[in-house]
């Protein structure tokens, strides 16, 4: 039986590469000197594309693989996909969303935190000696004036965040050290 076609529009990790070679057919569209070439040697093979955020599935990508079936973004936006062309030829899509939630999740949390104690102000004070002129004004706690901090992500993830644990210690934590400070998610 003949092996799947499986189209990779961009390079990837080189182990995401490599399971794919093993279980299909796998083209790599970016070693390819001419598309058009490319495609009148082997569109009749591929039924898979696999792109990411960057390089996807355009409508003449898509119209060049008459028995494409399935166009998958290994990130999580699907901007470099052409979603109307997929749906009129009935092509299913797919992403990995919620990959970088928890990361993002971390690093809003990380942010908040450093703005809040001026981290990366005092990193510049010490970089650039003016501790030799003298001490650098501490942070307080909580601040008088009463500060909101928008977190644009998944409210889930970063109310999960907040709380540490089921106990909501961390979210605790964090309303203790700053009482003034509204979170709206």
């Amino acid at each position: 039986m003949e092996k799947i076609g499986v189209l990779l529009t961009c390079p990837m990790s080189s182990y995401l590469e490599q399971q794919l070679n093993n279980r299909f057919s796998l083209f790599k569209y970016w070693e390819s000197s001419s598309k058009s070439q490319f495609s009148t040697h082997n569109s009749d093979s591929i039924r898979a594309v696999v792109g990411n955020a960057f390089v996807g599935a355009d409508s003449d990508l898509i119209n060049a693989l008459p028995n494409l079936e399935i166009v998958s973004s290994y990130s999580v936006g699907l901007d470099k996909i052409d979603l109307a062309k997929c749906k009129e030829r009935g092509i299913r899509v797919t992403n990995t969303p919620d990959v970088l939630t928890d990361d993002v999740a971390d690093t809003a949390i990380g942010l908040t935190l450093a703005t809040l104690r001026r981290i990366c102000v005092a990193d510049g004070f010490v970089r650039h000696g003016l501790w030799k002129n003298g001490d650098f004004e501490l942070t307080t706690k909580d601040s008088k004036d009463k500060t909101t901090v928008f977190l644009l992500a998944r409210e889930i993830t970063i109310q999960n965040h907040l709380s540490g644990m089921e106990d909501g210690a961390g979210k605790t934590a964090l309303m203790t050290s700053w009482p003034n400070l509204t979170i709206i998610l």
